[in-house]
């Protein structure tokens, strides 16, 4: 059965619209009439329609000029067939070249009119097919440079980390030797010795920048052992909030909580739950700036829990919504981010079978919202959805399959 069509017939006379209405709605066609050009732009605001018959000669504004306002606002979403009288034949061409699907001369003959309707309905439907394949082709050549992104990544990371934590070692302790000297008795009357310290400052403070980058970097590259035990989420996100009081504290942010008792007890891994909220907390606290605030509640959906973290900070503009889990992606200004958090966040989330999902809006606030599974077993059936039953035990030991399979 075909699928009804929707189009608008577009024409100053009423007596031709109403006995070619009635023949195209007995074809089950589902017929639209406007009098007017400017009717029909009017309703093409309101109204979903496929094809659109209009007459080229009509009063105040022509069939022509209605067509062209109608390819500047709906380019791909409504093709047009022009109806013209013998002696208008050239407006039917110049439509044509305008961007009108057909045009037919009047008298028209109502099975090749609805044929032509058939016709321009099956473009638009291609021209849409077109798009969301381009669009999904578009997905698709992110996601794969993405992927060569993170291989690149995880073959590097280990090898960069380490190197890079042994020099780090070094100017730590050297820099915690120089601050030993100036606290001596005697350097306490050195010249420059504030600006020796505040140096000494510096380079402390830029070896924990640094060796906060390789730890989150090993994190990834690691993949480790998840040690699945049953966890108390609100205590475990009050041990979160309670790792970053101070911090809070000093920016006069209010913490609120609501926890459902149903969503209480969760089978997971502790550690890696921990260090998500820990991500996300600290973003929140980035976010809101000075008395903001920030709201975590818990909601049970069936076999699976929802935590959701709110801010009050200015919010994510949205070509920055794909972007944020990326690895290396920062809104941060320098030295500020790495950008590595909610990539991180997310790789853990996916390794204990849920999901991270952010809405945002501008100058209103940020949600996060983590779904978990509550229990091993709904974890096991998630992951065998694109995994086989036996890989999970290689899963939550952290090995790959891939690294497992080959020889």
């Amino acid at each position: 059965m075909m699928t009804e069509i929707t189009i608008l017939l577009v024409d100053d006379e009423a007596a031709f619209r109403q006995a070619l209405s009635r023949r195209l709605n007995k074809r089950g066609f589902n017929v639209l009439q406007a009098d007017s050009g400017s009717q029909c732009l009017s309703m093409l605001n309101n109204h979903s329609v496929s094809v659109i018959i209009m007459d080229v000669k009509m009063p105040e504004m022509s069939g022509i000029e209605t067509l062209r306002q109608i390819k500047k606002k709906y380019p791909d979403k409504v093709e047009v067939i022009l109806l013209t009288g013998q002696v208008s034949a050239q407006d039917g061409v110049t439509g044509i070249k305008i961007g009108a699907f057909d045009y037919l001369t009047k008298p028209v003959e109502i099975d090749h009119l609805a044929e032509k309707i058939k016709q321009a309905n099956e473009s638009i439907i291609r021209k849409e097919e077109r798009i969301a394949e381009n669009a999904f082709r578009e997905k698709v050549a992110h996601q794969m440079a993405a992927a060569e992104r993170l291989a690149s990544l995880g073959t590097l990371a280990t090898g960069i980390a380490h190197e890079i934590n042994n020099p780090l070692a070094i100017i730590n302790e050297s820099a915690g030797f120089l601050s030993q000297i100036l606290a001596r008795q005697k350097m306490l009357q050195i010249p420059c010795r504030k600006e020796f310290e505040l140096s000494i400052d510096k380079i402390i403070t830029a070896v924990e920048r640094a060796g906060k980058i390789t730890h989150q970097l090993l994190g990834f590259a690691r993949n480790g052992h998840s040690d699945y035990t049953r966890v108390d989420l609100p205590e475990l996100i009050a041990e979160s909030i309670d790792l970053l009081t101070h911090e809070m504290s000093n920016r006069n942010i209010d913490i609120t909580t609501s926890f459902d008792p149903l969503s209480k007890e969760i089978m997971t891994d502790p550690f890696q739950l921990r260090q998500v909220f820990i991500n996300l907390l600290s973003n929140a606290n980035y976010a809101v700036g000075e008395n903001g605030r920030i709201s975590i509640s818990t909601a049970n959906h069936g076999q699976e829990v929802a935590i959701s973290i709110q801010d009050t900070g200015p919010g994510i503009p949205a070509n920055h919504i794909e972007k944020i889990f990326e690895p290396f992606f920062t809104t941060k200004p320098p030295n500020k981010g790495t950008g590595l958090g909610l990539f991180v966040t997310r790789n853990i989330i996916d390794k204990l079978g849920g999901s991270i999902r952010v809405d945002s809006k501008l100058n209103v606030g940020t949600t996060f919202r983590v779904v978990l599974p509550k229990c091993l077993e709904m974890q096991i059936k998630a992951f065998e959805t694109e995994n086989s039953a036996t890989d999970w035990i290689s899963h939550i030991k952290g090995e790959s399959y891939h690294d497992k399979n080959s020889d």
